[in-house]
């Protein structure tokens, strides 16, 4: 099965402009965009057929061009990620089997988070579309409760149930629980990891779907799968000791360059 990967990045991001270009500093001192690491991450995936980047901003254009990415331009109406996947998707001349998204902002996404991804929806035939979810440790779900503490919006939580088949997602800190764990100690609680791969026919119909109440509350591309009854196959992956965080915030910044540093990533 021929798999496609699609980096959406857009400059215009209401949380924090120009995301994609921000610079990221890893263990060797070396700066690098953060469009630039996701695109290493992608290539990096095994048994992968093509990676685009899929932006509606000439200087996102510019800088991917520059090392080397094959670029995508889509327009500025897309709404989301998973919107601007679908359209370059739909431009490009080739068909594919599974078109994984891996958004822009997800440099630390180890490789086989998106093998074991593809894996998943290639054993599953009920599932239209399948997501990583990363149990989270007791040091992981105190970042998460902090965040939400403060009042930042930082990383998503999934439920799901038998079969792995997704309930919900939310930005909130889900399922409730009022223990405390150790920093090693796991939880009952799923960190999302913002990575899709997708069925050609699903993803060509997101689009035409209007936004659904819940998806207008939370802020979650994935939520309009659910408000269409789309089957969503959670798949559990193993950090195998690696730290994992997406930059949601400017203050995201130096967490993922510390955790680089402390994972000796350059």
């Amino acid at each position: 099965m021929s798999v496609l990967i699609v980096i959406p990045a857009r400059y215009a991001s209401t949380r924090y402009p120009g995301k994609p270009l921000v610079a990221l500093t890893g263990a060797s001192g070396q700066s690098k965009t953060l469009i630039q690491r996701s695109w290493e991450a992608a290539i990096s995936v095994t048994g992968v057929d093509r990676v685009v980047v899929a932006t509606d901003d000439d200087r996102i254009r510019t800088a991917a061009e520059g090392f080397g990415a094959e670029v995508v331009m889509t327009s500025e109406a897309c709404r989301n990620g998973t919107e601007r996947c679908a359209e370059a998707a739909a431009r490009l001349e080739s068909d594919y089997d599974i078109i994984v998204n891996l958004q822009g902002d997800a440099p630390l996404t180890p490789a086989w988070f998106i093998e074991d991804l593809v894996a998943g929806l290639r054993a599953n035939d009920w599932a239209e579309l399948a997501t990583p979810v990363l149990r989270c440790e007791g040091a992981m779900l105190a970042s998460l409760q902090e965040d939400r503490h403060h009042g930042r919006v930082g990383g998503t939580t999934a439920v799901f149930g038998t079969g792995n088949k997704a309930l919900y997602f939310s930005k909130e800190v889900v399922p409730f629980t009022a223990k405390s764990y150790q920093p090693d100690e796991p939880t009952p609680v799923f960190h999302h990891v913002g990575v899709y791969a997708y069925r050609p026919d699903t993803l060509a119909a997101y689009p035409h779907w209007p936004t659904g109440p819940l998806e207008g509350l939370e802020g979650l591309e994935q939520l309009r799968f659910l408000e269409n009854d789309r089957a969503v196959l959670c798949v559990e992956v193993d950090a195998r000791g690696r730290q994992f965080w997406e930059l949601n915030n400017p203050s995201d910044v130096s967490r993922l360059e510390t955790m680089m540093a402390e994972m000796a990533l350059a």
